[in-house]
């Protein structure tokens, strides 16, 4: 329930930076009417807020004490069967994206699926694709095969931006220690889920 109320706290509490979930499971048009709403928030908001899509905004909003919005896909159901959507959604200010959401998508399996195959051939193009952009490959959601499998394929360090580890609370989504041994060499990094 973004409003300027909001805005304000996060603005008082001074985050420099927020990942806002612009796409849970909407295909592109959805996710672009998303886009919209959030340019009319940048529009009307402007002294608190704008649209971040570099680390360098993060520095710039605590300089101007405002707070940077991140876009970031929960699934990577926007660019539906065709890659070079990746690169549209990276233009429209798309920084994060989750191969998985839970369930299997066309990119790789998730955390609730029953049979893990891994990170799909689709998946393994699409993470090349957000590598050569600078889209962060999120694996928050994603079942533990895909998850060391984008580890692999992933030629820049991927991210668990919100789950924790499975020593912590075994719950579906939070990841064993094998995977975060895997990340930590492979430069990844983990933020932990509330």
């Amino acid at each position: 329930n973004w409003s300027e109320e909001v805005f304000k706290q996060i603005n008082d509490g001074g985050l420099s930076a927020v990942h806002v979930t612009i796409c849970y499971h909407e295909d592109f048009q959805e996710m672009v009417q998303n886009i919209i709403d959030w340019n009319r928030r940048f529009e009307s908001y402007s002294s608190l807020i704008f649209h971040g899509k570099s680390p360098g905004d993060v520095l710039k909003a605590q300089n101007e004490g405002r707070t940077a919005i991140f876009f970031g896909f929960q699934n990577c159901s926007p660019i539906e069967d065709d890659i070079g959507l990746v690169e549209v959604c990276h233009q429209l200010g798309v920084r994060f994206m989750q191969l998985t959401y839970n369930n299997q998508s066309l990119s790789g399996t998730g955390c609730y699926e029953e049979n893990d195959s891994g990170v799909t051939r689709m998946g393994k193009e699409v993470i090349k694709e957000m590598n050569k952009l600078g889209v962060v490959v999120d694996m928050s959601h994603s079942a533990e095969k895909s998850t060391l499998d984008a580890i692999k394929v992933s030629s820049k360090p991927i991210a668990i931006t919100h789950a924790n580890p499975s020593f912590w609370f075994a719950a579906k989504r939070n990841k064993s220690n094998e995977v975060l041994k895997a990340l930590a060499k492979s430069g990844g990094m983990i933020g932990l889920s509330l």
